[in-house]
């Protein structure tokens, strides 16, 4: 049962909270693309922990998690989430990285930075991470991968000659900075499409973890507003090395209203004292910027686009208990020159502590039901607090 979870819509799903509430029914967790542009949140009793590359299956003893050859690595953000995890008493031991993943230095970020600069009234909203140069880098084949910045004479080399062409950031510098995190990285570095690869013939179950969302994708998204890999299910073959034959499922994940961070086109965002209720009660601030995020209704047509890209098996709905309390609420159904919505009356009860779905409101159960219709996907499970517990499961998940 080999399973893809992959956003939905533009990011900030929930997907970290979807990964760890079903790790324990997998061997291996493998994040497959992006880097610490994005942020997943996971909430355990009293608290709060926020990942940017390891994968969310790190809270679970028995999973055994990999950083794919398709993700963008800061060896510093990395030591400091490993060592932030570790104070915690969480055992990082089994945690491997592909060592053909590509490495961000810190020439990545200050380019990053300058070029989102330049574009000034256009900017695209770039977390200014140094993800899109060292995906440059890498596509233009002269990036640094995990085996070469492991490795003191390749790792040299390349930096003298990232060095010439940096006004910024001198060899030694870079040397400096790059020499303490490499001896750090070296143990946890392998040839992972080949650890996989024992996995499935040993039948162990994988569960690959995308970062941002479907309309972010650099093919699919709302370009030029979008990240510079490829966020779809179907990225997850090539960024962890496996074939397709070996998938089962796509596990797709949407909130029950729409969020976006940074610049770019939202039909349905919300500019009124309902789209700052959301906000506020979602807490939508981002996990790895703490940048507010844009608000605004459930997005129909764009959903069902999004289950098509992706070959979505199961839909997981997320965050409804925000919607708690709302007079009305509304979803988009088609696009012509302004959204035309549907409305539905709101519920007022308080959902968290409900886990059957025959329990939930009418209202509320009417909602689910018209968009599970829509998109053609079943909802398998829906999310009703920030809690791992709360959820409610609507029939077997696999």
């Amino acid at each position: 049962m080999n399973s893809i979870i992959v956003g939905l819509q533009w990011g900030d799903e929930g997907k970290g909270k979807v990964v760890d509430l079903l790790s324990p029914s997998f061997r291996y967790v493998v994040r497959f693309q992006g880097g610490n542009n994005a942020g997943h949140t996971l909430v355990l009793g009293d608290q709060v922990i926020a990942l940017h590359l390891v994968p969310s299956g790190i809270l679970r003893k028995e999973v055994q998690c990999i950083i794919g050859n398709g993700v963008v690595l800061d060896p510093q953000v990395l030591v400091a989430e490993l060592d932030k995890l570790e104070k915690m008493g969480v055992d990082t031991s089994l945690l491997r990285i592909s060592s053909i993943a590509h490495i961000i230095l810190p020439i990545h970020r200050s380019r990053d930075s300058s070029q989102e600069e330049k574009l000034g009234s256009q900017k695209i909203g770039t977390t200014k991470r140094g993800i899109g140069p060292t995906y440059e880098d890498k596509i233009g084949r002269r990036g640094m991968r995990v085996c070469d910045f492991i490795d003191p004479k390749i790792r040299q080399e390349k930096l003298r000659s990232f060095a010439q062409n940096s006004s910024e950031h001198s060899y030694e510098d870079l040397e400096a900075w790059s020499a303490p995190l490499a001896q750090k990285l070296a143990s946890c570095a392998c040839d992972t499409p080949a650890l996989l690869h024992d996995a499935i013939l040993a039948k162990e179950p994988i569960l690959f973890e995308g970062a941002q969302g479907t309309f972010l994708d650099i093919d699919h998204g709302s370009y030029p507003y979008v990240t510079s890999s490829n966020t779809v299910s179907g990225a997850a073959c090539a960024g962890a090395g496996v074939g397709p034959t070996h998938i089962q499922y796509v596990i797709g994940i949407a909130k029950a209203y729409l969020t976006r961070v940074g610049s770019g086109p939202f039909a349905t965002e919300l500019f009124d004292e309902v789209g700052e209720t959301i906000q506020r009660v979602g807490g939508e601030f981002g996990a790895t910027t703490g940048r507010p995020r844009r608000c605004g209704w459930l997005d129909l047509p764009q959903l069902k686009r999004s289950c098509m890209l992706n070959g979505v098996t199961h839909l997981c709905l997320t965050k409804l208990d925000v919607l708690s309390g709302l007079e009305n609420i509304f979803v988009c159904i088609d696009h012509q020159e302004d959204p035309i919505y549907k409305k539905f009356s709101g519920w007022s009860e308080d959902i968290t502590n409900i886990r059957n779905f025959e329990d939930l409101p009418q209202n509320c159960r009417e909602y689910i039901l018209f968009i599970e219709d829509f998109i053609k996907t079943p909802i398998k499970m829906v999310s009703v607090g920030p809690d791992r517990n709360a959820n409610i499961f609507r029939g077997s998940f696999f």
